[in-house]
Formats: structure tokens, sequence, C-alpha cells
């Protein structure tokens, strides 16, 4: 693979990879891996095993427990750590106990200097219950800048793409983010900008805010073909049935802002994520 050259996400140098040691991750170790070979990044794994207050209190109980998740998540760890050398990918691992895995897990991606985190969509309680509720929500919502959720069985080619946009600072962030997408990612061929109205009478200003987004991007992209699309309905069902029709491989949100961005730190951004067929990134500003 060329470097910087083959991922959709542009230049990245460190990538966070979340995982509970359970299946429901390989999507996202699969993308990782991909991820840090084509644009030459290192890669740091974090474990955070979540402590249960309530066994907490109880000192053997809580030790055992998390002794019995360190060690079901091991032989996992181990393979991601063979596949990475078998690559050449700079690899460390990271295991830590934590009463706010949640928390935890951002401050190690911050201490690292991570770019991205990259988790998967389900988990088993321990680091990532990542069952489309409130982990995910408290992740992305400590602000980190990207954070890209991956299905189990979702690869990111990066020759589709899908943007989701209300006009927002967050939106222009994801916008931002697409053209860095253009002008690193040879694959990326097609970007479809969404903008969603739950009203029939406000069609007009979604249109406007899609076409806007794609006038940013006109001669940053070099030939990749941007679509916009300005359509009525509810936000979360759109955005996934437009990029299961289109078979985009990654959708891209903003994380804060007015409108739809507001709702994406609560159910739209969940649902979206859960309903996905292909991975999300979420795009937040930061402080």
């Amino acid at each position: 693979m060329t470097e910087n050259s083959t991922h959709p996400m542009g230049k990245i140098k460190t990538i966070a990879l979340a995982t509970d040691g359970s299946g429901y991750t390989d999507g996202a170790v699969q993308e990782a891996i991909f991820f840090a070979q084509a644009c030459g990044a290192a890669l740091v794994v974090l474990n955070v095993i979540g402590i249960d207050t309530e066994i907490a209190s109880q000192a053997t109980g809580a030790y055992a427990t998390a002794a019995t998740i360190r060690t079901e998540s091991q032989e996992y760890i181990e393979r991601i750590q063979k596949i990475a050398a078998d690559h050449d990918i700079e690899c460390e691992v990271v295991v830590e106990e934590s009463y706010q895995p949640d928390k935890t897990l951002v401050e190690l991606a911050n201490k690292h200097k991570a770019d991205v985190i990259i988790m998967g969509r389900h988990g088993r309680k321990g680091l990532l219950k990542l069952l489309v509720g409130s982990m995910t929500s408290k992740i992305i919502g400590h602000g980190f800048p990207r954070v890209q959720v991956v299905p189990k069985d979702a690869t990111v080619f990066g020759e589709k793409i899908l943007l989701a946009t209300d006009g927002s600072e967050s939106s222009r962030l994801a916008v931002d983010e697409a053209i860095s997408m253009g002008e690193n990612c040879t694959m990326l061929k097609e970007i479809y900008v969404i903008s969603v109205s739950p009203r029939e009478a406000d069609l007009d200003i979604a249109k406007q805010r899609a076409d806007d987004a794609c006038a940013r991007m006109k001669g940053k992209i070099g030939d990749v073909e941007c679509v916009a699309m300005g359509l009525v309905g509810r936000p979360t069902e759109v955005i996934t049935t437009i990029a299961q029709e289109k078979n985009v491989d990654l959708i891209i949100i903003g994380g804060r802002g007015k409108g739809l961005s507001k709702l994406l730190m609560g159910h739209v951004t969940e649902k979206v994520i859960g309903r996905a067929h292909c991975a999300v990134l979420v795009v937040e500003k930061t402080s």
C-alpha cells in the first residue's frame, strides 16, 4: 500500500484501537490494521476493564472478575499484536481497570496523542458495552476529535462515503474531513452529501446546505464526484437508508451544534450507529 494514499481518513500518525477482547471488535481490528498500514501510523491497543461498583465493594470479587476478563482478552489481544507485527506496524498494548472506562479510554487516547479512536459497535460488559447506548454516547460525548464505530463484519474500502450535514460548525468540520479524504485517498470515487429536514417547508434550506457543502469541496477533492441531496424525513432513517442504497462504507457526521448535530449527541447518533450497515465516523469540535 502507498502511504497516505489508500485510506479514506487522510494523514494519521497514531490510532487508538479500543477492544474488549471479544469478536464484536473484529471489524474495528481489521479497520485499524488496514488504516495503520495504509497511513504508516502507529497502533495503540486500549483494553480498559470496567469495574462494577457493587462488585468492587467486595475486594476479592472485584479482583477475580478483573482477572477473568484479562485472561479472556489476552489471547485476542496477542493475535492483534501478531497481525500488527506481520504488517510491520508499531503496536503498543495498554490494559487498565477503571470505574469510568469511557473516561479512562479517552484519557489514554489523549495521552498517546491518538488522532482517532476506532471501536467496535458491540461488546460485552467490561471495557465497552457498545450496544448502541450509553457507552458509545459517553465516549463521543467526551469530545474526542474523531471516533469511528465499526460493525463486526464491516469493511471500509473508501470508495463511497456519505456526509450528513446541518450547516453547523461541526458539520463544517465533517466537510473538512471529507476534503482531507478526497485529497489523500486515491480510492475515493463518490461523496454523497445529505441534509435532512423533518418538514417539507424547510426542504429548500436542506437542499441549500447540501449544495453549500459540495461547493466547499469543489476543486479540493480532485475527480471525486460530490452529490448533494436535500431530503425530508426522520434523520436516522434517511441517513441509514441512503447509505444502504448507495452502498457507502463510511458515514461521516458532526458531533455537536444546532439542529441535527445537537441531536447527534443523543438519540440520532445512537440510532445511526446502531442501524448503519457500515462504519460511522463522528467528528467532534475540540475545545
